[in-house]
């Protein structure tokens, strides 16, 4: 990281001076008194670069960073190569913010037109923006841009993420428009419960694939059903998952989006994440935010500009879908970056490993009397399996032994594998989930 150089007396006078301000108290002169603070603050002592090291280390020793992860429902820990970690870590990248002047940001430009190209590949879609907050916002912000006069009411699949549901929800309420959930029957949206769904006031579905029980939904099957109805259709993928699905644009998606920190993102105690969206080319001018074009200057070089900005952030704004401000540009970048080192072929190994390893802890799990996994085999990395003994007594005895359990739900307990996870930590999580069931029948 640079050093920040502040100002000197000298140079804060010259620029008071040029101003015609006497002092910076000055400049606040209209603040009323009665809120400005005239005492100093009541701040501790400053301490050492020594001693603040120290207090921060102390403080980091209280999180429990587990040796093996079986738990996903949203945030995963995938393999990253040392890298992306490297180059997303210079200088000129950790600062990167929007980048208006394109004659000085050709660099930032570059990267999130490479990471746009790239989302593109593994979507099929036509055209993607330069990425939002998360995965919710950009589900939430999908819903938003398929609205229309006649059209306000957004179906979600109850087989979504809760927080995703959620969020949309908050939208919807913010906007003033209905969420209505669609039922899920045995891990999976309910096909008929949708068609009877699908009223003429509905702008659009969304569904999560693979959804927040791992299981793959029917999304071609599901896409026909929304667009016969004329509404339009969202889908919500996992990136990883991508490189061994059928991709949103051969399912009939009008919008894909989905949460990117799987691609090269560490978990970081919930972020900062990124959300990924893609659309067709007929829902191009509704996309949020912004999208890097390449084209050429004056010299005829190649180049990259901004080539469509949306409105809320200049003129019109009353006509806004969307209050997006930023781009993520340094999360869109490790994106990027790690896209770029894995490969197709690296994304499609680390794909089918988590697939592979997930069902083979699944049939371990499933050998311990009284354990059943739900919803049949037709799922990615994650799985949901009943328990004849409380969740809590089975996470508990994982904690003890290093391994952070997978997510309670409703069911039972919802597993997640990824590649990262060796097939020696497995049965070892099965051997102490067998000896907790064992002991409490």
């Amino acid at each position: 990281m640079g050093h920040y150089i502040p100002s000197t007396r000298e140079e804060q006078q010259q620029m008071l001076d040029s101003i015609g301000a006497q002092s910076v108290a000055a400049l606040f002169a209209d603040v009323p008194a009665s809120v400005l603070r005239t005492e100093p603050l009541d701040l501790p002592a400053g301490k050492s670069e020594l001693e603040v090291r120290q207090a921060i280390t102390e403080m980091a020793g209280e999180n429990k960073v587990y040796g093996t992860i079986l738990r996903g429902a949203g945030a995963y820990q995938h393999y990253i190569p040392s890298i992306v970690t490297y180059i997303t870590a210079k200088e000129e990248f950790v600062t990167s913010y929007t980048p208006y002047q394109a004659e000085l940001s050709q660099g930032i430009l570059q990267s999130i037109f490479e990471y746009q190209t790239m989302i593109c590949d593994l979507t099929g879609m036509d055209e993607s923006n330069a990425s939002l907050y998360d995965g919710a916002t950009a589900a939430a912000e999908a819903v938003a841009m398929c609205r229309d006069r006649k059209r306000t009411v957004a179906l979600v699949s109850a087989t979504t993420h809760p927080d995703v549901i959620n969020t949309i929800r908050t939208y919807c309420y913010g906007a003033g428009h209905e969420l209505r959930i669609v039922p899920q029957q045995n891990g999976q949206t309910d096909l008929a419960a949708l068609q009877e769904a699908l009223t003429d006031d509905v702008c659009c579905f969304y569904v999560q694939q693979p959804n927040f029980y791992g299981q793959f939904e029917d999304c071609q099957a599901l896409g026909e059903v929304v667009h016969q109805a004329g509404a339009k259709y969202i889908m919500g993928c996992n990136p990883i998952a991508l490189a061994i699905m059928k991709t949103p644009a051969a399912c009939g998606a009008d919008v894909a989006v989905g949460e990117g920190q799987p691609l090269g993102m560490p978990l970081a105690y919930g972020g900062p994440y990124l959300g990924f969206m893609a659309a067709s080319a007929a829902m191009v001018r509704k996309l949020p935010g912004r999208i890097v074009g390449e084209t050429v200057d004056a010299d005829g070089q190649r180049a990259y500009v901004l080539t469509l900005q949306a409105r809320e952030q200049h003129i019109r704004r009353e006509k806004a879908s969307s209050n997006v401000c930023s781009n993520q540009a340094l999360c869109a970048l490790t994106a990027a970056v790690y896209m770029s080192t894995m490969g197709p072929e690296g994304l499609k190994q680390a794909a089918v490993q988590s697939m592979s390893k997930a069902h083979y802890f699944a049939r371990r799990l499933a050998e311990i009397p009284g354990v059943q996994v739900q919803f049949g085999d037709q799922w990615f990395h994650e799985f949901v399996t009943t328990l004849p003994v409380s969740a809590e007594a089975v996470l508990h005895a994982l904690d003890a032994a290093d391994i952070l359990g997978g997510y309670p739900v409703e069911q039972g307990i919802l597993w997640c594998v990824t590649e990262v996870v060796s097939k020696a930590q497995l049965d070892q999580a099965a051997a102490i989930i067998g000896e907790v069931c064992a002991s409490c029948s």
